[in-house]
């Protein structure tokens, strides 16, 4: 089947949906796709339009797509390159291939790409939100949807984070992993950004932490938004950098946020009157 000039493959349901070109799909995990063209970058998996369509806008190319039979009219408008394979399958190979009932239906292999250096990421960033080991992947796709959507111009990751183009992650993201700069950084990358004039600001339940809308945050030429791990705060050296402590006032009664939702309200508030 010739349509769009892409290759289309019909996946059998007979058992054959294991074979080799599937596997990416199917049988291997995030973290054996992430090294699969060791010492190049590996694959990723993408999944529904809003997420694949973002990732190509982003420029990212294909390995193959699989799509559910009769949802062909997914693929429109999406940016795929000449011959790109698409494997076609009916909705109970679809499940059995992710292990789920896929409602986008539609899956994407994409190549990964060196990540870009720290300095380029940063390079004219005001607002920067800097993640400290914060595993869960639905927390960080939910971050950067909300860094991407309240106008934050870059992300940093230490290495204990999910990575943010795990499935679940870009996802939750709604692709919008694929729109705001990021890389990771250590703790020697944090201290040199500090000490070139960066204010630190540890989002903490402390006693004596400022309020996030506090005046010193506001007058910052550069300020870098640090949120830390769920259960587990943020480390010892990261919160040894930071310059200040900040947090979100509560009602009574209340004592915190999710570190998402509090993302999204500290990225908010620090980021008024930051466009022009």
């Amino acid at each position: 089947m010739e349509w769009m000039g892409l290759e289309w493959v019909k996946v059998p349901g007979n058992g054959s949906v294991r074979e080799e070109v599937l596997q990416i799909y199917n049988s291997l995990h995030e973290k054996q796709l992430k090294h699969i063209y060791e010492p190049e970058p590996g694959l990723f998996i993408c999944e529904s339009r809003k997420v694949v369509g973002r990732a190509l806008d982003a420029g990212y190319e294909p390995e193959s797509l699989l799509i559910e039979e009769g949802r062909e009219s997914l693929l429109e408008g999406l940016r795929l390159p000449e011959g790109c394979v698409v494997y076609q399958a009916s909705g109970d190979v679809m499940r059995e291939l992710a292990g789920y009932r896929l409602t986008g239906g539609l899956l994407a292999a994409m190549r990964r790409r060196r990540l870009p250096e720290l300095p380029m990421v940063c390079r004219g960033a005001r607002r920067i939100a800097v993640l400290d080991d914060i595993e869960n992947p639905t927390n960080v796709g939910a971050i950067f949807r909300s860094a991407a959507a309240m106008g934050m111009d870059a992300v940093l990751l230490t290495k204990g984070c999910s990575d943010p183009l795990y499935r679940r992650c870009a996802r939750v993201s709604m692709g919008t992993v694929f729109q705001i700069p990021w890389t990771y950084a250590d703790i020697p990358d944090l201290r040199r950004m500090r000490e070139t004039g960066v204010l630190f600001v540890a989002l903490a339940l402390e006693d004596g932490a400022d309020s996030i809308d506090a005046a010193r945050i506001k007058a910052a030429e550069k300020a870098a938004l640090v949120l830390g791990n769920e259960d587990c705060g943020i480390s010892q050296e990261v919160r040894g950098i930071c310059d200040m402590a900040a947090k979100i006032p509560m009602a009574s009664g209340v004592d915190s946020l999710n570190v998402a939702a509090a993302s999204a309200v500290a990225f908010w508030e620090t980021g008024k009157g930051m466009s022009g």
